[in-house]
């Protein structure tokens, strides 16, 4: 794949790559920034505007710039498809709802149910659901397909 640079919204005097390369061209030469890495593994960048720097997530970065992501809190996320975090790579990267990227449905866990785990200290199948942004408890069951059907249950409520 050919690296294709754009400007970054707001920081016009740094360019964001297909490719998850960011530069800047404050100087005569342009020059490809290194990113740091914060604590929940995400590259990072540090941006100046009027001699204030902010910091960025590179991911969010190239999303902006070629998946029209416009960040809307914790509605919509940018997911990592290789659950990669270092890897920016356009191709790797989409928008998916804050609920299908904490349900993590493709990642193996202990149960084949969305919102159930298995439970090692009470060898019971667990039931736990997110709503808005905080864990919800639903019980400790003696099937997983119980606990699953207590997550159902629990979704439905929130739908409604």
């Amino acid at each position: 794949m050919k690296e294709v640079f754009v400007d970054v919204k707001g920081y016009e005097d740094y360019q964001v790559s297909n490719l998850g390369n960011i530069k800047s061209l404050k100087s005569k030469k342009e020059k490809v920034l290194k990113p740091g890495v914060s604590s929940s593994r995400y590259l990072t960048v540090a941006l100046s505007k009027e001699k204030k720097p902010k910091t960025f997530q590179v991911h969010q970065l190239v999303a902006m710039a070629f998946l029209n992501h416009i960040p809307c809190g914790m509605k919509f996320v940018v997911n990592h498809i290789d659950f990669n975090p270092l890897n920016n790579n356009v191709n790797n990267l989409e928008i998916i709802t804050q609920r299908e990227n904490t349900n993590k449905k493709h990642i193996k866990g202990s149960s084949r149910y969305i919102g159930v785990s298995w439970c090692k200290r009470d060898k019971k199948w667990r039931s736990d659901i997110w709503i808005n942004g905080k864990l919800k408890y639903l019980g400790l069951f003696n099937g997983e397909l119980d606990a699953s059907e207590a997550y159902k249950v629990a979704l439905k409520e929130i739908i409604k």
